[in-house]
C-alpha cells in the first residue's frame, strides 16, 4: 500500500508563486517570506516617495520651434529660461510651497505631432497644467487632447474665433468647453486695428481691399466674420476664394487682384507662402499698385521680414506685444523693453513680438497656480472662470469674454521700416496706430507701401 507519510523534501520545499517549476527549501521559503515582508516595508516607503509628487508641479508647454510655424518659436528659449528662473524657488499658495517643472515641447508645425505630444504630456508626465501657443495648427490639437483628457488648458495668439469655432462651439449656443480656455485678439481687434490705421488718413486709398485667405481655421474664420465688418465700414473686399497651403503658383488669384484695382492688400497666409507670393506680385507688377499692405500671420518677425528683402519695406502689420507695451509681467517683474533688451543681448538676434505672448502665457500660468489648489484640476477650473491679471500683453479677464472660456486681447496698428543708419538690425517695427489700446504710444505716421 502506498504510504501517507511525506517525505521531508515534501514537507519542507515550497514553489515560487509566479514561477514555473521553481522550487526552494522551507528554509529558503522562510527567508524570502521575511524578505517579502521587508519588501512591504520598503513599498510603504515608496509610497511615500511618490506621495511627494503632490509638492511637484508639473506644467507642460507645446509650441512651434521647428517647421514653417518655426518664427513663433524663436524666444522660446528665453522665455522659458526666465520662467524657470522665477520659479526656481518654487510657488507658494495655500501656505505651502511647491516645485515647479516645466516640460516643453517642439511641435514642429505639426497638427498631429502636437495631438501627440500633448497625449503624452498628459498621459506619461502627468501634468497639472498644459500652456500652449501659435496658431491654431498648434493649440487646436494640443486644446482638443486636453479637453478630452480633463486637463486644464491655457492658450494665446490665434484669433479666438479659430479656437472656438473651429473646435466645434457654435454662436448662441453654450459653450461645449470645461477644460479649455484661450486668450487672444480676434476679428473685432483685427477690424478695428485696420479699420483705423486704413481710415485715418496718413495714406489715401480707393478703399478696395484684396483679401487673401487659406482654406484653414484662420482664413475660415476671418472670411465669414471680417469681411462683413470691413465693408460695412465703406470698404469693398474682393476675395479671389480659399487656397491650400503650400500653394506655389498664385499667377491667377494676382491677375484677379489686379483686375479688381485693389490698393489695400491684407490676409493670414502662413510665412513661406506670402514670401513666395510677394515675390510674385513684384514680378507681375502687382506689388507696386498697392498703397497699404496689412499682412497677418506672417510680418510677425524680423526673420521672415529679412528674408524679403527690400520688398519688406513699409509692409504694415499688426502687433500683439511690442517692447513698447507698458505693462510689466507679473512673474518676473520685468518690463516689455526688458524683455526685448535681454532677449537681444542673450540671444544676439532682434526682439520679436511673440517673447510677450509666451511671456504672457506663463504670466496667465503662474498667477493661476498661485490663485488655486494647483494639485486640483477642478479648482483650477473654477478659478479660471472668473480669473483676471495683467499680462505682459495686457489684461487677460475670462469673467468678460465675447464667449464662455474667451478672452480678449488687443491689436495694435504697426510698420516694417528700414531701420536707421547705424543699427545692427535691417528693419524696424514701429508703432503707427493704437485704436485697440490707447496706452500704447505711437511711434511714427503709416508710410505708404509704394
Amino acid at each position: 500500500m502506498p504510504s501517507n507519510k511525506r517525505t521531508e523534501s515534501q514537507l519542507t520545499d515550497r514553489k515560487i508563486p509566479g514561477v514555473a517549476g521553481a522550487v526552494v527549501s522551507r528554509r529558503e521559503f522562510v527567508k524570502r517570506a521575511a524578505a517579502g515582508a521587508g519588501g512591504l516595508a520598503l513599498a510603504g516607503k515608496v509610497s511615500s516617495a511618490f506621495a511627494q509628487a503632490s509638492d511637484l508641479i508639473k506644467i507642460g508647454f507645446v509650441s512651434p520651434r521647428t517647421g514653417p510655424l518655426g518664427g513663433f518659436g524663436e524666444g522660446d528659449p528665453y522665455v522659458l529660461g526666465l520662467a524657470r528662473k522665477a520659479l526656481a524657488n518654487g510657488l507658494t499658495t495655500g501656505g505651502k510651497t511647491y516645485k515647479v517643472e516645466i516640460i516643453d515641447r517642439d511641435s514642429q508645425s505639426d497638427p498631429s505631432r502636437a495631438s501627440q505630444l500633448a497625449k503624452a504630456l498628459i498621459n506619461s508626465d502627468n501634468i497639472d497644467l498644459m500652456l500652449t501657443t501659435s496658431t491654431p495648427e498648434v493649440v487646436n490639437p494640443v486644446a482638443d487632447a486636453c479637453e478630452a483628457a480633463g486637463v486644464p488648458c491655457v492658450s494665446t495668439i490665434l484669433p479666438w474665433e479659430s479656437w472656438y469655432f473651429g473646435r466645434g462651439g457654435k454662436p448662441g449656443q453654450p459653450s461645449p468647453f470645461k477644460w479649455t480656455y484661450h486668450f487672444s485678439f480676434g476679428v473685432a481687434e483685427f477690424a478695428k486695428a485696420y479699420i483705423s490705421e486704413w481710415s485715418n488718413g496718413a495714406v489715401p486709398t480707393n478703399k478696395k481691399v484684396g483679401v487673401m485667405y487659406p482654406n484653414d481655421a484662420d482664413g475660415n474664420a476671418l472670411r465669414e466674420h471680417m469681411v462683413p465688418i470691413i465693408e460695412k465700414a465703406g470698404f469693398t473686399v474682393f476675395d479671389p476664394g480659399g487656397y491650400e497651403d503650400g500653394t506655389t503658383d498664385y499667377s491667377a488669384q494676382i491677375a484677379k487682384y489686379k483686375a479688381a484695382k485693389v490698393q489695400i492688400f491684407t490676409g493670414v497666409p502662413i510665412p513661406p507662402d506670402f514670401a513666395v507670393f510677394w515675390r510674385q506680385s513684384a514680378q507681375l507688377g502687382f506689388a507696386k499698385t498697392i498703397k497699404i499692405q496689412s499682412i497677418a500671420k506672417t510680418g510677425l518677425f524680423p526673420s521672415q521680414m529679412e528674408a524679403l528683402g527690400s520688398l519688406a519695406y513699409n509692409i504694415a502689420s499688426l502687433c500683439y506685444w511690442h517692447p513698447t507695451f507698458p505693462y510689466k509681467s507679473p512673474l518676473t517683474g520685468g518690463t516689455s523693453k526688458e524683455l526685448a533688451d535681454g532677449y537681444e543681448r542673450s540671444s544676439g538676434r532682434q526682439w520679436n513680438q511673440q517673447l510677450g505672448g509666451t511671456q504672457s502665457l506663463f504670466d496667465v500660468g503662474g498667477e493661476l497656480l498661485k490663485a488655486a489648489d494647483p494639485k486640483n484640476k477642478q479648482a483650477l477650473i473654477d478659478k479660471l472662470n472668473t480669473f483676471k491679471v495683467t499680462t505682459a500683453v495686457g489684461v487677460v479677464d475670462f469673467a468678460h469674454g465675447p464667449v464662455p472660456h474667451v478672452s480678449t486681447t488687443p491689436l495694435i496698428g504697426a510698420q516694417w521700416i528700414k531701420a536707421k543708419r547705424g543699427s545692427k538690425y535691417k528693419l524696424d517695427l514701429v508703432i503707427v496706430d493704437n485704436a485697440d489700446d490707447r496706452n500704447v504710444p505711437i511711434g511714427a505716421k503709416l508710410q505708404p507701401y509704394s
